[in-house]
């Protein structure tokens, strides 16, 4: 399971959202000296255009430098970049393909989106896996399309309160959504929030 799996929206909405999780096994053989593995995995991303990248115990493109978050990461980090299309993402797979790092990737897409990565990189899928959608008390949750935005930080750091005041700020036209869709980003201390699916969305919801 991952926290990156259960991003609420539609495949189109969908197609310019690849985020990746890399990590260790923790307590197996690959875990000493991953985090050197790890930091070179950050910088490799920086080569493919992502717009957002992070370490969840250090900070993200929009709240860290990346020299302190590349100091600091080590064998309980796990890293994350964010990429806009399948030939971006798939050249970083095809990267770590190569490098043969001997931990674990996952990237969230719809399926015939991975499927496209992993063929452009060359790979095969080990493992697929699927969201459940949410349960319980439905009429507690905020509009779908404040969802879409907040479901991209897995670990609910985004505030549906946050999301409609920026929005709304865009709709007066006191900000612009990319400054609005930054903001949000910072909040992700892993870095797997995609500030441009996000802008694209509350322009939308703006009207503008």
């Amino acid at each position: 399971m991952t926290h990156t799996l259960h991003r609420k929206g539609t495949v189109e909405n969908l197609s310019d959202d690849f985020p990746f999780l890399i990590m260790s096994a923790k307590g197996f053989p690959n875990e000493p000296g991953s985090g050197e593995k790890m930091a070179e995995i950050l910088k490799i991303a920086q080569k493919y255009n992502p717009v957002n990248w992070g370490d969840m115990r250090t900070g993200n493109e929009f709240s860290t430098p990346l020299e302190e978050v590349l100091e600091k990461v080590d064998e309980r980090s796990i890293v994350h970049a964010v990429y806009t299309n399948v030939d971006d993402a798939a050249a970083f797979v095809k990267d770590l393909a190569a490098k043969d790092f001997g931990l674990s990737v996952v990237v969230s897409a719809p399926f015939e989106l991975a499927k496209q990565v992993a063929e452009k990189a060359g790979v095969g899928r080990h493992t697929m896996e699927y969201s459940g959608g949410i349960w319980g008390a439905l009429d507690k949750l905020p509009a779908d399309w404040v969802l879409e935005i907040t479901t991209m930080c897995g670990h609910g750091m985004v505030s549906r309160y946050l999301v409609e005041d920026l929005t709304e700020r865009v709709k007066k036209g006191r900000m612009t959504a990319k400054a609005a869709a930054e903001e949000l980003a910072k909040q992700c201390c892993c870095g797997i929030f995609n500030p441009v699916r996000a802008a694209k969305l509350i322009k939308k919801q703006a009207g503008k």
